[in-house]
């Protein structure tokens, strides 16, 4: 619950599937933008169907910022690795998408979302949450930097 009594975030249900697409929208446009060659402008990342088996996955919540519309979404997902070879047994939290409605920015609710997703994180025993910022978005990076964040690792490419 954020401080504002008429704003929740709460995890999303069927009927904010069309809220949460045209945040979808949103965030492919800043990826198509940064990325045209990698990003198909103008498409959802997920379509109705696969966002309403989403939402009943349990290990992959979406947690929404309702203000009478949805202004903000956090899509997540448990990643637990359990008796790997290599790797220490580990409950991490993955968000793999936060976006806010462009209209909304600047009111901190990607803040409010990211501290409830951390929360969140910490109540079912997480050691860690992770995600992925495109090279050139550097709103996000920042924004994430201020959150705490630090880089873990590092993708790299050649084109060629």
């Amino acid at each position: 619950m954020t401080d504002d009594s008429n704003c929740m975030i709460r995890k999303a249900t069927q009927s904010d599937i069309q809220g949460i697409i045209a945040l979808l929208y949103q965030a492919d446009a800043v990826h198509h933008g940064i990325r045209p060659d990698l990003f198909k402008g103008n498409t959802p990342k997920y379509d109705e169907q696969e966002l309403a088996a989403i939402i009943d996955d349990a290990t992959k919540p979406i947690f929404v910022y309702d203000d009478g519309n949805i202004s903000g979404h956090a899509f997540c997902q448990i990643v637990e690795i359990r008796n790997h070879r290599l790797l220490q047994d580990i409950k991490t939290l993955y968000i793999d998408d936060i976006c806010v409605d462009e209209k909304a920015r600047g009111h901190h609710i990607g803040k409010a979302l990211y501290d409830h997703v951390h929360d969140y994180a910490r109540s079912i025993g997480c050691y860690s949450i992770t995600l992925n910022v495109w090279e050139g978005n550097d709103p996000a990076m920042c924004f994430y930097q201020r959150m705490g964040m630090k880089v873990q690792k590092t993708t790299m490419e050649v084109l060629i």
